[in-house]
């Protein structure tokens, strides 16, 4: 995210600027290459690079002071990044822990941030590529840290979609299901976390021939909100305008369509006791 932030507010910098990347690289004795890689966030920049680029674009002592303390941030590891996790899961353990509000629409499975533990481990097993149990325990110890985000002071605030499908699919048997459903009831009592059911009686819908998806929002408008999109061969991250126009107009429709807040959690007590 620090990498992102920096990137942009560069990208900016150098429009205002009128100047080309080429003109930039050869004020501070860099490649166009590594503009183009600062600019698109993808390593992390040198803080002496970030000085000399603040030289280029005129900017002030404090100015240039924050983005080079920006820079410096930028090569501190998270928590996450030391457990060895997949590049997938590291790169999005990274933005949730910036961000301020997550929308998501899942068609299968419960959402991370909504998941026990024994529901977890049976998704792991169930995956294509076997993990060894030293790999799962670390993948279940980052998601324990995860859920944190939903408790404190000033916890993340979340509001999750289902179609009906995620509570029927008994995700490691019976038991393991029914303790699942337990907890999204306890979890829906919480301010901070609003869930809603697309029924089977919703019929067809705007999403049916799409997948499942997260809108990504960050605090006080610092980023633009990122959508994440999670697929068999990769991950992608939409983050232009008119992409995060149409998936939130998309959340709202499912929303509209879904049953309320109070309906939902009494359908999903009801098919906890049925399991």
């Amino acid at each position: 995210m620090r990498r992102r932030r920096l990137a942009a507010i560069l990208r900016q910098l150098r429009k205002e600027a009128k100047k080309t990347r080429e003109e930039a690289a050869k004020f501070a004795s860099i490649s166009p290459v590594t503009i183009s890689r600062i600019e698109a966030a993808a390593h992390n920049p040198k803080p002496g690079d970030i000085a000399m680029l603040c030289k280029f674009y005129e900017l002030g002592d404090k100015e240039t002071d924050e983005l080079v303390a920006l820079a410096r941030q930028c090569r501190i590891k998270g928590w996450w990044q030391h457990y060895d996790l997949p590049d997938a899961i590291s790169s999005y353990t990274g933005l949730e822990e910036e961000v301020a509000t997550v929308q998501q629409y899942s068609l299968d499975v419960v959402p991370g941030l909504l998941q026990t533990s024994p529901y977890v481990r049976a998704l792991i097993d169930a995956e294509l590529k076997a993990y060894s149990e030293e790999e799962a325990e670390r993948m279940l110890e980052v998601r324990k840290k995860r859920w944190v985000r939903l408790e404190g002071d000033d916890p993340l605030k979340t509001w999750c979609v289902l179609n009906e499908d995620v509570l029927r699919r008994r995700v490691g048997g019976s038991k393991v299901m029914r303790e699942q459903l337990h907890h999204l009831v306890a979890l829906s009592r919480r301010e901070n976390v609003e869930i809603q059911v697309l029924a089977f009686e919703a019929g067809a819908h705007p999403a049916i021939a799409n997948g499942g998806f997260t809108i990504l929002g960050f605090p006080e408008q610092l980023d633009p909100d990122v959508v994440y999109v999670e697929l068999p061969l990769g991950n992608i991250y939409l983050e232009k305008p008119t992409e995060i126009a149409t998936y939130t107009q998309l959340f709202n429709q499912l929303r509209a369509r879904a049953l309320g807040p109070n309906e939902s959690r009494s359908l999903i007590a009801e098919i906890a006791d049925q399991i």
